[in-house]
């Protein structure tokens, strides 16, 4: 098995499953779409890419006799779960960690249309893998993990199997310098698991993670990350017990970054947490100055 690994001097941010994603508004539910500058459909035209389906965006009836369709079936579900609840059953539904929203942001992207890359010829975007796009990947048997490092941001493909998670066979499928990155803007419309990359070319790609927070965080700004030498006494104190509380390996380095606010935060990506499924698990602390446990309640913003 072949695990992507950094280069020596290179630090592992985050790594986490991503696709490009798709649209949740009624008028462009389960659509995405390939644009250039000139919002043309570009899907059949990006080189090496195969052929994948072909959407239309559906009129206000097929949307009013969607919406209702669909509201019919949240009611059926709700019933049924409500009767396992009350015979027993232990239900539990999957959540993202960020908070999704009704309200659109950006309407001529969400509602009317949903492009997921945003390209004029000959740039960034258009060089993105197609292996990311779920109508033309097998979703059964592949993953795409977003990989990003202090240095790089890269995609990477590997196989899935639902019995075997810890099997983990990357192959290295797309990859830029940080540099090459503008912007970074989670999407919170419905889900709230998308995020638009801007490249410093002007295109940009949508993508959705259901980790987003891991990827986010790390891209959105480049860190400025600290060692455990440059800690004071008590902070060097409390990284270093929690490293051998959740007994981490010798070979692992603790991402350790100060928040603008003056906190620390500390993630420790364990190797033997690494799936198919969810990608890197982290293990998070957030310190402050004298090196004490901040608890949730009260973190800034800057902390999350």
């Amino acid at each position: 098995m072949n695990v992507w690994q950094p280069e020596s001097g290179e630090t592992l941010l985050a790594r986490a499953p991503v696709t490009f994603a798709t649209g949740a508004a009624p008028h462009v539910r389960g659509m995405r779409w390939f644009r250039d500058a000139e919002r043309n459909d570009i899907q059949h035209d990006l080189q090496g890419w195969p052929e994948g389906p072909s959407f239309s965006p559906r009129s206000s009836g097929d949307t009013v006799a969607h919406r209702l369709l669909r509201g019919a079936a949240k009611v059926t579900g709700a019933s049924v779960m409500a009767a396992l609840g009350a015979a027993g059953g232990n239900i539990s539904t999957p959540s993202s960690a960020d908070s999704g929203s009704d309200t659109p942001s950006d309407p001529a992207n969400e509602v009317d249309d949903f492009p997921v890359m945003w390209a004029a010829p000959d740039t960034v975007a258009r060089t993105l893998p197609w292996q990311l796009d779920p109508g033309r990947a097998d979703q059964k048997h592949w993953r795409t993990h977003l990989i990003v490092t202090d240095r790089r941001v890269l995609v990477v493909q590997l196989p899935y199997d639902g019995k075997k998670l810890e099997a983990v066979d990357d192959e290295i499928l797309w990859q830029i310098p940080r540099t090459e990155v503008a912007a970074v803007e989670p999407r919170n419309f419905k889900e709230g698991e998308d995020f638009t990359i801007a490249f410093t070319d002007g295109s940009w790609c949508r993508l959705s993670c259901r980790s987003r927070r891991q990827l986010t965080r790390y891209l959105m700004r480049a860190p400025e990350l600290l060692s455990v030498a440059d800690l004071n006494p008590a902070q060097r104190k409390a990284v270093l017990d929690y490293a051998r509380e959740i007994e981490m390996p010798g070979s692992v380095t603790p991402v350790i970054t100060r928040n603008s606010c003056g906190h620390l935060n500390v993630d420790i990506l364990l190797p033997d947490r690494l799936t198919s499924a969810f990608g890197a698990s982290e293990e998070n602390i957030v310190l402050d100055e004298e090196g004490c446990e901040v608890a949730f309640s009260d973190y800034h913003p800057e902390d999350l």
